[in-house]
């Protein structure tokens, strides 16, 4: 009975954890690009203009999208 729940335990303890996936947009960029590959994909945030982007992306497995956490550039307050 106890090999049963350490055998439970041992599994559960190497199966258990996963890694975590962390994606990270930057937010002083309004473009970024998504590559796809065999180890995944990911996003590179440091685009200006769709254009330059596109100039990245041409060639490899990847697109060209707006940064939905783009901050903008900071407003004046009106009074």
């Amino acid at each position: 009975m106890r090999v049963l729940i350490w055998t439970i335990i041992g599994l559960g303890a190497v199966l258990g954890p996963m890694p975590a996936m962390a994606q990270a947009y930057n937010p002083r960029y309004p473009v970024c690009l998504k590559l796809y590959g065999r180890d995944g994909d990911y996003n590179d945030c440091r685009f200006t203009s769709i254009t330059q982007c596109n100039w990245a992306a041409s060639g490899r497995a990847g697109q060209c999208f707006v940064n939905p956490y783009f901050a903008g550039a900071a407003q004046p307050q009106r009074r």
